[in-house]
């Protein structure tokens, strides 16, 4: 077996001068994705009424800058010698890059929705208003030149991501002359995770971040600090796993990521679907069944309440697992979204209680579990 620290072992050390090649790096990245968003053709999506009706109008175009941002890296590397190599060995620096990135946007969004006539304060009473304003956002969808601001972080989030696995790609061919098939079949969940969300990118407008929360600090961090560098993590055991699992294993990962994604996109989706189509909605090759026009109980919302979260899970278990199991690190993000997403269930459930009352009582009857089926 290789040596599973020698990924580790060509960190470079942070400096001030890396730290600002990280800067420069990242400054360039996001006016690149800003300039695709803004100028690249995209489809024009009306969006769903916010909590005082208002309903805006997006344009999703984020599939043509992923893609193009592929060629553009394919391109690079075959004809100008291209690496993507410092993004490991810098690391640490494009860490703390982006958390400088995060707080000095934050302020700007501060400034911004301050002097905005969209200014929305998020009022939660045992925390100074200047900090909610700071850290939930002060205005809820704040836009610079007719680009929404808040859907645009996703596209150096999940882009920078999939730079970021294709790095670790890169290490491992570039060290050991291979891809193992361990490693194919990491980067190739991931893509298959990816290009799934940009088929249907249009159902992120029907999140409870576009259509109910402010833009600030929380989900800056989240877009373009926890995510890209959290989901990344396995990378770093897998570049110097270069022996293949038993085909028996394989094939047991596959067909668990695969079900996973399935169950994981078909079920937002269908809820998706359902609130954009109302009655005319198929699901599952049927009309959809609601409890009195309100809780949709067809397909997977028939089943469980939070189907959508146990098939997430999964999908991130099966990634973990293309390192098999002797690296906890690997097993860190679906054990970390297990807890997170088990306590979102609960906060769901209490709001739906609160809100729909015998009715949500009535559903949770049919729809037995949460999020593990006949336990949770």
């Amino acid at each position: 077996m290789q040596d599973n620290n020698r990924t580790f072992g060509i960190i470079q050390d942070v400096t001030s001068n890396s730290v600002c090649f990280a800067l420069k790096c990242q400054i360039v990245y996001f006016i690149y994705m800003f300039a695709a968003t803004k100028l690249l053709p995209g489809t024009n999506f009306k969006g769903f009424p916010d909590p005082k009706g208002k309903v805006l109008m997006y344009k999703i175009n984020g599939l043509n800058t992923y893609l193009l941002t592929l060629i553009l890296i394919i391109i690079g590397k075959t004809f100008f010698n291209f690496t993507l190599i410092p993004l490991i060995e810098y690391f640490w620096s494009f860490f703390i890059a982006s958390n400088i990135l995060a707080f000095v946007f934050s302020f700007i969004l501060l400034i911004k929705g301050k002097i905005s006539t969209h200014y929305k304060p998020h009022i939660q009473t045992w925390t100074p208003q200047l900090f909610n304003d700071w850290w939930f956002g002060s205005e809820q969808n704040p836009r610079i030149l007719d680009v929404d601001i808040k859907m645009y972080f996703y596209e150096p989030s999940l882009i920078g991501l999939q730079i970021f696995l294709l790095s670790f790609a890169e290490y491992q061919y570039n060290t050991y002359s291979l891809l193992s098939t361990n490693m194919i079949l990491f980067q190739v969940f991931w893509f298959m995770w990816l290009i799934t969300h940009y088929i249907r990118e249009d159902f992120m407008l029907s999140t409870w971040d576009i259509i109910a929360e402010n833009f600030g600090f929380m989900l800056v961090w989240g877009d373009i600090v926890y995510l890209p560098y959290l989901y990344c993590i396995g990378g770093w055991y897998l570049g110097d796993f270069v022996q293949n699992s038993s085909g028996i294993y394989l094939l047991f990962i596959t067909l668990l990521h695969f079900i996973s994604l399935y169950m994981y996109r078909d079920s937002n989706w269908q809820k998706d679907r359902y609130r954009r189509q109302g009655d005319k909605a198929i699901i599952w090759n049927k009309k959809p069944q609601t409890l009195q026009n309100k809780l949709l109980i067809s397909g997977w919302w028939g089943i469980g309440r939070h189907l959508n979260y146990t098939g997430e899970i999964l999908v991130y278990f099966s990634i973990a697992m293309c390192g098999e199991f002797e690296a906890f690190n690997n097993y860190v993000l679906p054990l970390s979204l297990f807890c997170l997403l088990t306590h979102r269930a609960t906060r769901d459930d209490k709001r739906c209680r609160e809100k729909y009352g015998k009715l949500w009582q009535e559903y949770c009857s049919i729809a037995k579990f949460k999020i593990i089926p006949f336990i949770f």
